[in-house]
């Protein structure tokens, strides 16, 4: 009885620890990625608004490569791959951030 009640306690705090950690590291960055965004704002906005457009165009294409699928006897090569995988970055970050940004009081 008395190891498992060791054994509870011994996780739960790995679990409050483990999530310790990973609200940290969603603050840091999230606020990593404002200060990219402030900094590149202030060198030059019209530069600013191209990059925000041509990063928008390549997710969108990954976008499109995943839930539209491969032309007919094509499998995905080159750029669809790239922005596939892109695509699935930034999808996987922000819904990082959405779980354990909003929950460290840095908002």
């Amino acid at each position: 009885m008395v190891k498992g009640v060791g054994d509870f306690l011994v996780e739960t705090v790995g679990e409050a620890v483990a999530e310790a950690i990973l609200s940290l590291l969603a603050c840091a960055l999230l606020g990593a990625l404002a200060l990219i965004a402030y900094l590149s704002w202030s060198f030059s906005p019209p530069l600013t608004l191209a990059g925000a457009g041509l990063l928008a165009l390549a997710l969108s294409h990954g976008a499109r490569s995943i839930f539209r699928g491969p032309g007919k006897g094509r499998g995905r090569r080159g750029l669809a791959a790239v922005t596939s995988f892109a695509f699935l970055l930034t999808a996987a970050t922000a819904v990082f951030l959405m779980f354990y940004a909003t929950g460290c009081g840095c908002l």
